[in-house]
């Protein structure tokens, strides 16, 4: 198989040169992944026998019940300290590392927060109804255990180097872990999931989101060529890696609270406008989530998927996180796994549910004024619309009833969420890379090049297949990282145990607040 992928990776790399004068290479592509990957990706998202919930979503949702049970509902317990660390209460500037928690925090959401807050949402609600939401924050309550644990093993075990770079991420883990606990197949389960991170990086979290933040420019300026697009996001965001860890995070941590408060802040306005009808969407989202209103499936559709893109959307589990986490500047892993565990709530309990009851009261959602239930469109396999659009157009329309202009500001938006998780994924992808091929400002440039070169590839061509291999890379990280997750938890445990005694005892002290 990973000669194939091999092979795959090399022939695209030689089309690159000419990709934009010549016709045909994204056919050509598309019919190679297809024939090639059509069986893996089939594999990675197939749906449990009898149902239509996927097996990997599955596995991410299991997997965050188990840590939070295991630890103890950390989520919850741990809340207050998290929002201190982030403040810096506790952070030593003599410390190892190159970014603050603040930064390191800002560059994992910039990973996350994005389309699928945008487009994702609507898909569940489009499918599952509003109720959809309700599982959707639950998935994503219990995932913020998960981001403790992958974010704390993160430090745990990355490398410290003399000039200051740090270097970590599961693929540290995995082999000093095992190693620790005296476990086999550390260094198998490490190169694994580097493969699948590097092809992931290029492919979800690079291509895609060139390709769709063309699309949504596109659709408000009007049809241009891709390589435009694609050209000046490249240069861009050149601009940015070439300068490492540092550079993205001082980029992340201004463009992602702006991201952030302008989104959310449009989203208050829109609820305040309506505030006599939030308490009667709330009603609906919880009355869907037990009953479906009418959704195909019922409770169960409503359930299935809220949780599958809560696992699509936060990325609990996949380990990208733990590599932006782990250049943060601490001596204690614990402080990282507490700061990391915001990141699914601000991104799915959050962002997700201003989303979703904005769609809920708007009334982009047709609705049958004599049954209250929700007008099931079987053609679509989803729920009529307004204008009988989906995905991303559903969220503009439901926007655009109370502002005319704002399909407009979305398409900022969504340049902004693609530039972000560009830029945070070009980092996660390298650090896998030098992983693999060894450290070196050469052999770093190289992946840049070759990242920034494939972003202008993902604006021009309609890459499907490309990006169903892809996203199927990014969710086999996942298999890999739980895995190892499970193996090393006790070490986890170990640690919090040790920081909250010492916390308890006065011994960590605060450096101010």
């Amino acid at each position: 198989m990973f000669n194939r992928i091999a092979s795959l990776f090399a022939l695209v790399a030689v089309l690159l040169p000419v990709q934009a004068a010549a016709q045909g290479i994204d056919e050509t592509i598309n019919t190679i992944f297809a024939d090639y990957t059509g069986w893996y990706v089939a594999l990675i998202f197939a749906d449990l026998p009898g149902t239509n919930f996927s097996w990997i979503a599955l596995w991410l949702v299991v997997a965050a019940l188990v840590f939070t049970v295991y630890f103890g509902a950390i989520q919850l317990r741990g809340f207050a300290h998290s929002i201190s660390l982030v403040k810096g209460d506790y952070s030593d500037p003599d410390d190892a590392g190159e970014v603050s928690h603040f930064q390191a925090l800002a560059t994992a959401l910039s990973g996350t927060v994005g389309l699928g807050n945008i487009a994702g949402v609507a898909v569940a609600v489009g499918i599952g109804g509003p109720g959809a939401t309700f599982w959707m924050v639950m998935a994503g309550l219990f995932g913020m255990a998960t981001k403790f644990t992958e974010c704390t093993l993160g430090v745990k075990y990355r490398n410290e180097y003399p000039d200051g770079r740090v270097s970590g991420g599961p693929m540290y883990y995995m082999v000093k872990g095992f190693k620790e606990r005296g476990l086999p197949g550390g260094k198998v389960f490490a190169i694994l999931f580097c493969i699948f991170t590097i092809l992931g990086a290029l492919g979800g979290g690079n291509m895609f989101q060139a390709n769709q933040a063309h699309a949504q420019l596109s659709g408000v300026l009007g049809d241009y060529p891709g390589w435009i697009t694609g050209l000046i996001l490249a240069v861009v965001t050149f601009l940015v890696i070439v300068g490492g860890i540092k550079s993205i995070a001082q980029v992340t941590e201004k463009v992602v609270p702006f991201m952030g408060i302008f989104y959310v802040g449009v989203s208050l306005i829109i609820l305040l406008m309506n505030f006599d009808q939030i308490g009667w969407a709330f009603g609906r989202i919880f009355e869907g989530a037990f009953t479906g209103l009418g959704v195909l499936g019922g409770f169960t559709g409503a359930l299935i998927q809220g949780f599958r893109r809560a696992a699509f959307s936060n990325e609990a589990g996949i380990g990208s996180a733990a590599i932006a986490h782990s250049a943060v500047r601490t001596k204690e892993p614990v402080t990282e796994g507490y700061v990391a565990l915001l990141e699914p709530f601000i991104d799915t309990v959050v962002i997700c549910t201003m989303t979703a009851l904005v769609i809920v009261i708007t009334g982009v959602l047709n609705v049958d004024p004599e049954t209250g239930l929700y007008v099931w469109n079987a053609e679509a396999g989803r729920i009529s619309t307004a204008g009988e659009v989906a995905g991303v157009e559903l969220t503009s329309a439901a926007y655009a009833q109370a502002f005319s202009w704002f399909p407009a500001l979305l398409a900022i938006a969504v340049v902004l969420f693609a530039f972000s998780t560009m830029i945070s994924w070009s980092y996660y992808g390298l650090k896998a890379w030098t992983y693999m091929f060894g450290e070196g400002a050469a052999k770093e440039t190289i992946f840049k090049v070759i990242f920034c070169l494939f972003i202008v590839i993902g604006a021009s061509a309609n890459l499907g297949p490309v990006i169903d291999f892809s996203d199927a890379m990014l969710f086999s990280m996942a298999v890999v990282n739980v895995i190892a997750l499970y193996l090393l938890m006790p070490i986890v445990k170990r640690e919090l145990a040790s920081y909250v005694g010492r916390l308890k005892s006065g011994e960590i002290k605060r450096f101010k607040g």
